[in-house]
């Protein structure tokens, strides 16, 4: 899904920030020309290696399992001519009507308190990002430490991001969703982030 914006030179260089896969994503992100940064497991620790070895004035941060739609570039440049930050419409790689409730909140979730999730990408200029200290090296919630860092800057960009319902669909709609919560609200009152991504895992 990101390969129109590398066709068009939007998008350069590309970067894998791998944290100890063991399927074939570097192999395959190699191939197509990506430049692979490893390091320990971690999003915002991986997030924060990636950025560290681009020198481009814009950056996109984006989930492994998250694919943009086809018109993804095109609100992205209109975007770009502007400094504020922008994130995606989120929707899940599921049909039914729960998963279009649940992305329906976090959409609402976005616009009305500013607190995109990571599901829904980033697209941040480079000094923008590193005036709020960049990602924050964190086992869990950096995203929503970096929205609330950048949250009187965000906007909505008129593209999708479809992101996976796995654990929602193992773990069912509304009991993922009120774990994801739970968790919110325990980072919100100083839960270590590490103890929460431990959670958040099991």
């Amino acid at each position: 899904a990101l390969m129109p914006g590398v066709e068009t030179g939007l998008v350069g260089p590309l970067v894998i920030s791998d944290g100890g896969s063991g399927d074939q994503t570097l192999q395959i992100g190699e191939a197509l020309g990506a430049q692979v940064v490893n390091g320990p497991p971690g999003r915002g620790g991986q997030l924060r290696r990636g950025v560290a070895v681009v020198e481009t004035p814009w950056v996109l941060l984006l989930h492994a399992d998250t694919e943009l739609s086809l018109d993804w570039v095109h609100a992205a440049e209109a975007h770009m001519e502007g400094d504020r930050v922008g994130y995606f419409r989120l929707a899940f790689k599921a049909r039914g009507i729960l998963p279009g409730f649940v992305a329906g909140w976090a959409n609402l979730r976005s616009r009305v308190f500013g607190l995109p999730y990571g599901d829904q990408g980033l697209l941040v200029r480079r000094d923008v990002l590193e005036a709020v200290g960049g990602v924050p090296d964190l086992a869990l919630m950096e995203d929503v430490a970096l929205a609330r860092a950048l949250r009187r800057q965000l906007v909505m960009l008129d593209a999708e991001a479809k992101t996976s319902a796995a654990r929602y669909q193992r773990q069912g709609w509304f009991r993922r969703g009120a774990r994801n919560l739970w968790t919110l609200a325990r980072y919100f009152a100083g839960v270590d982030p590490e103890r929460l991504a431990q959670a958040y895992r099991r």
